[in-house]
């Protein structure tokens, strides 16, 4: 048992671990995930119904988005976006690593009659010989990435951007790190049975690495039938300078920042802000 404990609290190094298949791809918690995206009141897998339509609008403007325009969203989803940029008459393609949500944004796309292209794909993996005009990937995806994989994403979102295209994504800010606090604790079914529809004990430990400015949310699930699992939730925090840096060393420039994907002033006390980008 002593030992048991050790595993559970130990502490592992940056991003050592990498769990999203395990999250997004179990049968249960891609159900719950999806009714988190899909409540409309809170910011919690999406952001509210209200700031999504704002962001949308707000992104068609900036760049005077219409019929003749490319745009690709990373991280998708059920389509919150995908879909209402389809409705301006923009050519859409989603890509999500949750088979549940695509198949949900492909239902809401038919019944709307909206032709988008809908993948169910890690994004981390994913090809394709189009260009775009807008690149999206919101909610902050881009921190739950580990420095490799950033690398990854960086080169794609290079190759896909056409000459003049550009990238918008949001990220958690090191207002946000310094904030967020180390603790360990444990619960009865945690989050309302999120983990399983059996009951569980979920052990949920917030661990901090000061230089690399980097937060764990690490869960380890034990249900009572046995079956264990730990998900790891990482996040990477930025400050504009260090984020600017990270772009630059991969052919990138930022060229606004903002304080979030709706084109709210910057704030440096926020806990996140947002970024329009293009090739260097």
């Amino acid at each position: 048992m002593f030992e048991e404990l050790k595993n559970i609290n130990e502490k592992p190094g940056p991003f050592e671990f990498y769990t999203a298949r395990d999250l997004w791809t179990d049968e249960y918690t891609s159900q719950k995930m999806l009714e988190y995206h899909l409540d409309e009141s809170i910011d919690a897998s999406s952001r509210n119904i209200k700031f999504i339509e704002e962001s949308v609008s707000w992104i068609v403007s900036l760049h005077n988005l219409d019929s003749d325009s490319d745009l690709i969203d990373f991280g998708c989803g059920p389509g919150l976006y995908t879909n209402r940029f389809a409705e301006k008459g923009i050519n859409v393609t989603g890509v999500d690593f949750s088979k549940r949500s695509i198949e949900y944004a492909q239902k809401i796309a038919a019944e709307l009659g909206l032709d988008v292209d809908y993948i169910h794909q890690n994004y981390l993996d994913f090809t394709t010989q189009g260009k775009f005009d807008v690149i999206t990937m919101i909610m902050c995806d881009y921190c739950a990435l580990s420095p490799n994989q950033r690398r990854i994403m960086l080169g794609k979102f290079r190759r896909l951007l056409k000459a003049h295209g550009k990238i918008i994504l949001d990220v958690h800010s090191l207002n946000y790190f310094n904030k967020k606090e180390e603790f360990s604790a444990y619960e009865l079914n945690q989050l309302d049975h999120f983990w399983s529809a059996e009951d569980y004990y979920c052990f949920v430990n917030c661990f901090k690495y000061n230089p690399e400015k980097v937060t764990l949310d690490k869960y380890t699930i034990i249900e009572a039938s046995g079956r264990k699992r730990v998900v790891y939730n990482w996040l990477q925090c930025f400050c504009v300078t260090s984020l600017k840096d990270e772009f630059e060393r991969n052919g990138l420039r930022i060229d606004n920042v903002y304080g979030d994907v709706a084109g709210r002033d910057y704030d440096p006390q926020s806990p996140e802000f947002a970024v329009v980008v293009r090739k260097k």
